[in-house]
């Protein structure tokens, strides 16, 4: 039985035209040697696998050829060519820099630099993984590298360039190694196979390709592999069951049951995938690859990036002429932020089985949003309203639709703290008299209208609004219907006696906290460049006062400058929101002894002095001072 070489290394290249995928290089090379303009330093950089020590060792072979070709390839006959195949040349000295990185390893290859060749030209000198070298060792071989002996070539080889010294990187010719393409590997994949005959499908060795991700030297292991479970006969079923990859049927599946809107098919195909050892993520990202694909193939054009078989590109067609644009957008935006939140979620499978749903409901969605917008994150309702309801709830119904008799002061339990309408303009729009204004105002809670408050009484103790009220609270109680309003009286109108031409005042009388509700609400329609007078309006209790008097106490006389210019615009946003026209703002200033508060350290340990007797004494017999 002969001894068993892997295909890496049995159809590892022996000549630059063998290479596979890197032919701009290999011509700079092959051009390089017919001209006789070498270099004396060379750094080969890329992934893994995809050629750099082969062309190093190519490179060497037929700088030391004795009759080389006039394209610069050598003539595997002479001494210097045999000595290279049986790998007995004292010309090609390799070095791997992962286990020889210190600096006694580069004095013993500068001792042999020194030493000429006995047959050939010039010593060469690869040097694999060069960026392990520890710093020591780079300056120790700066200088051999910059000004070596005519007979000494040096070749670095990394996976890593950004890791070695720009010192190094200035004196080399760099050459970068690409990742190999899935047509070209797939290409020399069938010469392997005819080679070893052994039999293929077309779709077996793309599965292959892709696996390996631009290596040739992964791609021919996974071959070794496959052709071991196969038994010289490469199918594209025997491939995916041993490599246990998702195929394409599944995803192809997948996207009909998604167009169909399928939502049960959907569930009960990744539950099957699932089971099978697949990780949710890498079905996701999968499934995302695959309406990139569709994208795609939906032009001719963009056809030949998929780099699949002529038999998969023709489903892929056929699937992408059922695809608008619109909608493999909109899935992709959708896989993607799956995608990202994956690692975050507690619940993967949940966030899985939602983003499917999500998709399948693309299609039936009746606004066709343009091209490339954000999908709305949203699952759409399972149930529906019914047209005619009966009994109880038609009656609640007719509640709720029914208008309301009166002006209702009552804020609404659920409005957003912010709109799409700018700040400047929503406060413009508030401030708007309401007879002028052809919206009403936004519903109370659950669409039924509210009763309005009795009329607020004499009595200050019921007109004080407790320091903790906040939107949040308000908004709690208006939802729970705990706001002081009981009946429904109907609005009032102040009817003038000596002016008949005016219209009638509207009077629609409101509690302290309904007050305190469009006091937070003013706030937070506020422009960006009022923000500070914002934050103090925050700390303010406005006080509800008889005759719809607003009473505003303020701290000094610069804030009731800064205030008396928004009078104005507040007085007429309440008299909107709350719709009483008799509606009035007074301001005072508090004239009460302001409380001092420390600015600094020393003030701090003044007032803790004064405060506690002890640590003055504490301080004086110690002699502490502050730092």
């Amino acid at each position: 039985m002969d001894k068993y070489i892997v295909s890496a290394r049995k159809y590892r290249p022996s000549s630059f035209d063998a290479v596979v995928g890197q032919s701009a290089l290999t011509t700079t090379l092959k051009n390089a040697i017919a001209r006789g303009k070498l270099a004396h330093a060379y750094l080969f950089c890329g992934p893994r696998g995809v050629g750099k020590t082969t062309c190093a060792r190519i490179f060497a072979k037929n700088i030391n050829c004795l009759h080389p070709s006039p394209e610069g390839e050598a003539c595997n006959e002479c001494e210097s060519c045999k000595a290279f195949e049986e790998q007995r040349s004292y010309n090609i000295h390799e070095l791997d820099a992962a286990s020889n990185n210190s600096v006694e390893d580069i004095r013993g290859l500068i001792e042999q630099v020194q030493i000429p060749p006995q047959v050939g030209k010039y010593k060469v000198f690869i040097i694999d993984e060069v960026h392990m070298l520890s710093q020591a060792a780079f300056n120790a071989f700066l200088k051999t590298l910059e000004e070596p002996p005519a007979h000494a070539i040096f070749i670095l080889a990394t996976t890593e360039k950004h890791k070695i010294l720009p010192t190094i990187l200035s004196r080399c010719q760099i050459f970068d190694f690409s990742r190999m393409s899935v047509s070209d590997m797939v290409r020399h994949l069938e010469y392997v196979a005819k080679s070893e005959g052994f039999t293929t499908e077309p779709e077996a060795l793309h599965v292959i390709a892709e696996k390996a991700d631009g290596g040739m030297r992964d791609a021919l292991s996974i071959f070794d592999q496959v052709a071991s479970y196969c038994e010289g006969n490469i199918t594209y079923a025997k491939v995916i069951e041993d490599l246990n990859v998702l195929d394409y049927d599944e995803y192809f599946g997948m996207t009909d049951a998604l167009l169909a809107g399928d939502v049960p098919t959907c569930m009960l195909r990744l539950n099957r995938i699932l089971s099978k050892g697949f990780g949710g993520n890498y079905f996701i990202g999968g499934l995302a690859s695959h309406f990139r694909d569709l994208l795609m193939a939906r032009d001719a054009v963009t056809l030949p990036l998929l780099e699949v078989s002529e038999r998969v590109a023709q489903r892929y067609q056929e699937q992408a002429a059922k695809c608008n644009p619109a909608f493999l957008y909109k899935a992709l935006k959708l896989c993607n932020d799956c995608d990202l939140n994956y690692r975050a979620s507690r619940n993967k499978r949940l966030l899985v089985e939602l983003t499917l749903i999500q998709v399948a409901q693309l299609m039936s969605d009746e606004e066709d949003a343009a091209c490339g917008r954000s999908p709305k994150q949203m699952i759409k309702p399972l149930f529906q309203k019914t047209d005619a309801p009966s009994g109880e709830s038609a009656s609640h119904a007719q509640v709720a639709t029914a208008p309301s008799a009166a002006p209702v002061a009552v804020p609404p339990s659920v409005a957003p703290a912010s709109s799409a309408v700018p700040a400047g303009q929503a406060l413009q729009e508030a401030a708007q008299p309401y007879s002028s204004r052809q919206t009403a105002p936004a519903s109370p809670v659950g669409g039924i209208a509210s009763p309005a408050s009795p009329k607020p009484t004499n009595s200050p103790k019921s007109l004080r609004h407790p320091q903790s009220l906040s939107l949040k609270s308000l908004a709690q109680k208006a939802q729970q219907g705990t706001l002081e309003n009981s009946e429904q009286p109907a609005a009032t109108t102040a009817t003038p006696t000596h002016v008949t031409d005016n219209p009638p005042q509207l009077v629609t009388p409101f509690t302290q906290d309904t007050l305190m509700y469009y006091w937070f609400r003013y706030i937070q329609i506020l422009p960006q460049e009022q923000t500070a007078m914002a934050g103090r309006m925050k700390g303010m209790t406005p006080e509800l006062q008889e005759g719809w008097v607003v009473h505003l106490v303020l701290e000094n006389e610069m804030v009731e400058q800064e205030m008396q210019h928004m009078l104005p615009n507040l007085q007429a946003y309440l008299r909107t929101q709350l719709r009483n026209d008799l509606i009035q703002i007074k301001i005072s200033v508090s004239h009460d002894k302001v409380q001092h508060k420390p600015t600094g350290r020393a003030d701090m340990l003044r007032d803790l002095t004064e405060q506690y007797h002890s640590l003055a004494i504490l301080c004086e017999r110690l002699n502490l001072e502050l730092a």
